[in-house]
């Protein structure tokens, strides 16, 4: 396949913000350049095998960067790769985006522009201000104050571009407020008019200044806001209080390590971005076959001599169903076996591979789902014949309970919960550094594996974080291991997680997360 660029705007922040053609681009690359306000989990959008590279700018790199940026996109097309030129917002609005066009086409290599949301848009709408407003502003200015260093003087003509039009927005000026500020009032735009500063929007480090063109410096050095920022002039401002809606999410502001496997996230983080939190996947375990396989192999090609299959995880339906199609076997392999499921999740999976659960506890615990079975073999229970399917090291509730009551129990490994050193690594340094407000444990092992991520101070680094668990199985076990835990799910799937940190949220009157000039880091770095 003959090489090919593709420019894509991937909108500002907020990573659900890029176009349906972006993420297909990005998901179809060979090769992805990106930029440093590009969010990270895009990149989580990208296949297997495909490079990913930082190429992102801040203001006193060297111009010579640019043409490296270019020199690295025409190769890699004349190689014959797809690649993905990935830039925050839009790639035509001051993004030199165009300059890079420009040289693709001077090179004769083929291109593509996927436009973006483009970053003033989504800024002033997660602030709660309109740009253009019927009674208020019919026109509106975009302005850079960063120009290109080769020019001999501004092309800004403030004599006309100050009241030219009723909004106006400026990009990269957080550093001059004052001098622009003073330019405006200079030539002919009152001092009285609404402006406001908005930093890292649509992010959970989002904030907004609001003053007048005559005293926004003044609040700016009092409060320096993080960068990226926009400057916007006009009397939409006006309209915050009432429009504003991001920021008055319930949990806004919250950071939030979401601990689940690779593959269990999704829900939890679209939940958390919805709620206005900014979720950070770190997976505390990743799960792996069995250390040995042979039994689990050996259960997929008798699973119907048992009177009862007993799944305690959606990750044992995956592992058991996977065992299953290696042997070439599929849902009729369960012949008169019936299957107790624990959790609606697990229910869910079994569901999705054509088993409809025939018992699924009340309560999603190994006591609840031992009491649950053994009513419903009632006199049945000496001579019934139960596997369980579940993670190599799990409690012994379950089959101990079934087993005194006389049944005949077999447990197989059909999974490993494994922690890994990178994972780790990068979970302690999230925690150290304060980038953290609320850590949520899914399970037992989850909470193991944070504190030993930490190590003999575990306790003492999360003392004030916000520690959210999915049961009481994983309270009991982080409470052993003297972590607190502000709350716990009344129902244990991530769902329930969600809705124990908004209880707890609600009854919070100034959550820590809110706190006004806390240390901001967010995806992008440093401020």
């Amino acid at each position: 396949m003959a090489g090919r660029v593709y420019l894509v705007g991937a909108g500002p922040g907020d990573p659900e913000l890029i176009t349906e053609r972006g993420a297909r681009r990005l998901a179809e690359a060979d090769l992805v350049l990106y930029d440093a306000l590009v969010h990270p989990s895009l990149l989580d959008r990208c296949r297997p095998g495909c490079e990913t590279l930082f190429v992102g700018k801040r203001a006193g790199r060297v111009s010579e960067r640019q043409d490296e940026i270019t020199r690295r996109l025409v190769e890699a097309a004349r190689a014959g790769k797809q690649v993905v030129r990935l830039k925050g917002g839009d790639p035509y609005l001051f993004g030199r985006g165009s300059e890079e066009a420009e040289a693709l086409a001077a090179a004769g290599i083929p291109f593509e522009v996927v436009p973006g949301v483009p970053s003033p848009l989504a800024a002033t709408a997660y602030a709660g201000i309109s740009l253009t407003h019927r009674s208020l502003s019919s026109s509106v200015a975009y302005l850079t104050a960063s120009e290109s260093p080769e020019k001999d003087r501004s092309s800004h003509a403030w004599d006309r571009l100050a009241t030219a039009t009723e909004t106006l927005v400026i990009f990269m000026g957080l550093g001059r407020v004052r001098a622009l500020m003073a330019l405006l009032v200079e030539h002919g735009r009152d001092g009285a008019t609404p402006a406001a500063v908005i930093s890292r929007a649509s992010t959970a480090d989002q904030r907004t200044l609001v003053a007048t063109v005559a005293t926004l410096a003044d609040l700016v050095e009092a409060e320096p806001p993080a960068t990226p920022a926009l400057l916007v002039v006009g009397e939409v401002v006006r309209l915050r209080e009432q429009l504003r809606w991001y920021d008055r999410s319930p949990l806004f502001g919250a950071r939030v390590l979401v601990t689940r496997p690779e593959g269990q996230q999704d829900e939890l983080l679209q939940r958390l971005r919805d709620a206005g939190a900014e979720p950070i996947h770190v997976p505390a375990i990743r799960i792996e076959p069995p250390s040995d396989p042979r039994p689990l192999a050996r259960l997929a090609s008798e699973l119907d001599r048992y009177d009862w299959v007993v799944l305690t995880s959606a990750n044992g339906v995956r592992a058991l169903h996977r065992a299953l199609a290696e042997a070439g076997r599929d849902a009729r392999a369960y012949g008169g076996a019936k299957v107790l499921a624990i959790g609606t999740a697990t229910a869910q999976a079994l569901r999705e591979r054509g088993i409809e659960a025939d018992l699924v506890p009340p309560e999603f615990r190994g006591e609840a789902a031992a009491d649950a079975l053994i009513a419903a073999l009632g006199g049945k229970v000496r001579s019934a014949r139960v596997v369980l399917a579940r993670a190599e090291v799990a409690r012994e509730v379950l089959p101990r309970r079934l087993a005194a009551a006389g049944a005949h129990v077999e447990v197989v490994p059909a999974y490993r919960n494994v922690a890994h050193p990178e994972d780790q690594a990068r979970t302690a340094q999230l925690l150290r550094a304060g980038e953290i407000d609320v850590v949520t444990l899914t399970a037992p092992s989850t909470a193991e594996s944070v504190v030993a991520a930490l190590g003999p101070d575990a306790a003492s680094v999360l003392a004030d974080r916000t520690i959210v668990s999915i049961g009481p199985v994983t309270t009991e076990a982080a409470e052993r291991l003297g972590l607190r835990v502000a709350a716990t799910a009344v129902t244990y799937t991530a769902a329930g997680l969600f809705e124990a940190l908004l209880a707890h949220a609600s009854t919070l009157r100034a959550p820590p997360w809110q706190r006004p000039g806390r240390p901001v880091s967010g995806p992008f770095g440093a401020g």
